[in-house]
């Protein structure tokens, strides 16, 4: 993967131009993924990997990103310990919920056949891309994933999560072990199926304060990055709503740290050190008319200097609405505008 530029920007090493993928850019904005949808439930795109790896591909026909994400959902791995996810209509995921400290201990030991089926879409996919695409694994970090479970779904408060966190800290951290040993397993089963980079989401650590952050969520997180970049392969920590202690999530030592846009991507980077910085383009700007899109590119390309380590992305996944025109737009500026200024 010497030509993988977006490999080179993980490990902070000059590129000929700003390596550019974007989260969701597999999803409901596409006209050929919302026609499979038609035909199969998100858990059946999950669960046969000659779909995952279809849905997969579909941006890569399109555009010219320089990494592919292999299509998944955060939950799939639960099915592995036996925990039962469904999708309702307009509401998100529905999981069985956790409720006391008895149902932690109740937990069984994971069973890996649950999950590879994603090891095998990475393996169709990376035979299908060339060298120079990278192909990303994934997996929800340990926090965001127990979110879900304490809350039985989404939330707007966490208030459950927050409430079994502090009532229940030795049987909170138990579940943190737990999540973190499938993660570990589950990331380790897709860098040997030709994963060449994960990325952790840990899309809701912004839930907490700084403070549980840093005692009852970074030393899981720091665990995963730590057991899976021993594999040989960068790791990306993505979260939302931590702008106020992206120092924190540096923490966590991975490769790359994503960020949203809720914070200027120069102030990002220096609270983060020296690592590479992926982000952070504000998702509703594919919304904007194309010059002013074009405009908010080069402003966070102008803030990232030309250094090298941008990874640029959005702060958050792809919205629905997006017209797949407005995509080809911000990668076209991405490469043609950096690519410029590289070369003066």
């Amino acid at each position: 993967m010497e030509d993988s530029r977006f490999l080179l920007a993980c490990r902070r090493m000059p590129t000929d131009r700003t390596s550019v993928w974007l989260m969701r850019q597999a999803g409901r904005y596409l006209p050929e993924y919302r026609a499979l949808r038609e035909r199969y439930h998100l858990l059946d795109l999950c669960r046969h990997p000659e779909l995952a790896a279809e849905v997969t591909l579909q941006p890569l026909r399109r555009f010219p990103l320089d990494a592919a994400i292999v299509f998944a959902d955060i939950l799939w791995p639960l099915a592995a310990l036996g925990i039962g996810v469904s999708f309702e209509a307009g509401e998100g995921p529905v999981v069985a919920t956790i409720r006391s400290p008895h149902d932690v201990n109740r937990l069984p030991e994971p069973d890996e056949s649950a999950f590879r089926s994603t090891g095998e879409a990475i393996r169709l996919v990376r035979r299908e891309l060339p060298r120079s695409v990278a192909v990303i694994g994934f997996a929800g970090a340990p926090f965001t994933v127990a979110s879900y479970l304490l809350e039985g779904g989404s939330s707007r408060t966490y208030l459950a999560t927050k409430r079994f966190l502090l009532r229940h800290r030795a049987a909170w951290e138990r579940l943190l072990d737990r999540l973190t040993d499938l993660t570990v397993r589950y990331l380790a089963l897709q860098v040997s199926s030709g994963a060449d980079a994960v990325q952790l989401f840990d899309s809701w650590a912004g839930a907490l304060p700084p403070d549980l952050y840093r005692s009852a969520v970074l030393p899981w997180t720091r665990r995963i990055v730590r057991q899976v970049r021993a594999l040989g392969v960068p790791v990306i920590v993505f979260s939302t709503g931590t702008s106020g202690f992206l120092d924190l999530v540096a923490e966590t030592e991975a490769d790359v740290i994503g960020v949203d846009w809720r914070i200027d991507l120069g102030r990002a980077w220096q609270a983060i050190g020296d690592r590479a910085i992926q982000g952070n383009l504000d998702p509703a700007w594919l919304l904007a008319p194309r010059e002013e899109l074009r405009k908010a590119v080069r402003e966070i390309l102008a803030r990232a200097g030309g250094r090298p380590g941008h990874i640029f992305n959005l702060g958050h996944g792809i919205l629905p609405e997006t017209e797949p025109d407005a995509v080809a737009v911000l990668i076209d500026e991405v490469h043609a505008w950096s690519a410029r200024t590289q070369a003066e």
